[in-house]
């Protein structure tokens, strides 16, 4: 597994799903983990859950709508672990509706969030890295979570696949305007994975469907993310910025 040792890891999502079994990984390659999320119930519970282990995290409000609240997120990280020298940022969400119907205001809460809230995040996390002196360590690391769906037609999910081709750009824009900053900016792009949040989408007659069109027939495991995601926030990743990872298990092809 690839070490983590001596970093400082946000993940921003990190309440369920990808973002926390991130932050499990994280933690379990010996970063310092900074969960964050709105839902501090949840982020209790997983930062319990990796002290158990043997780890270090710990939780942090974060509401990526908000970008006094992403600020003072940073403000409580650093007085805690100071700058993070490696952000995810995973915060996401979907509301689903065809192009005819969707109503504006769901529209621009997904770009809402899956695109000017990853911006807003990885601004600020480049912003504390450069103060911390990344320009010099050469160590910062930035890794956009998208989606399939960035280039690949997901069908009633417009605003979704927007918001997620978006972030892919996004991630090459921002990697060359920091490629003199020392921070390595990075995409990964996930594809179907089950989660608490769409068990009962996929038990359904129209996700059994859709589970039986992929090339291997079945979902990924929240865990298939690990070894890329970890590699990219790590010293290792110190020549890849500006990439666009797909991991799907051939879901896309």
């Amino acid at each position: 597994m690839t070490n983590l040792s001596g970093r400082t890891v946000l993940i921003t999502g990190a309440s369920s799903g990808i973002g926390a079994n991130l932050a499990r990984a994280a933690a379990k390659a010996g970063a310092k983990v900074a969960a964050a999320a709105r839902r501090a119930d949840k982020l209790a519970a997983l930062v319990d859950e990796i002290a158990v282990a043997g780890g270090v995290a710990q939780a942090f409000s974060m509401d990526v709508e908000d970008e006094a609240s992403i600020i003072a997120g940073y403000d409580a990280i650093e007085a805690a672990f100071g700058a993070p020298d490696s952000v995810i940022a995973n915060a996401g969400i979907n509301i689903e509706g065809s192009a005819l119907d969707i109503a504006t205001e769901d529209f621009d809460k997904v770009l809402g969030v899956n695109t000017r809230g990853v911006f807003l995040t990885a601004r600020e996390g480049a912003r504390r890295m450069i103060r911390a002196g990344g320009v010099d360590s050469q160590r910062g690391r930035i890794l956009l979570v998208a989606s399939i769906g960035a280039h690949k037609v997901l069908p009633g999910l417009t605003a979704y696949a927007t918001s997620k081709a978006a972030t892919a750009h996004m991630g090459k824009s921002l990697a060359r305007e920091w490629a003199r900053k020392g921070i390595n900016v990075n995409v990964l792009c996930p594809g179907y994975i089950q989660t608490e949040l769409n068990d009962e989408w996929f038990e359904s007659d129209g996700g059994r469907k859709l589970v039986a069109s992929f090339p291997r027939k079945r979902l990924m495991e929240t865990g298939d993310l690990d070894a890329m995601a970890l590699y990219l926030c790590s010293d290792e990743a110190r020549a890849v910025t500006g990439s666009v990872f797909t991991v799907d298990d051939g879901q896309s092809l």
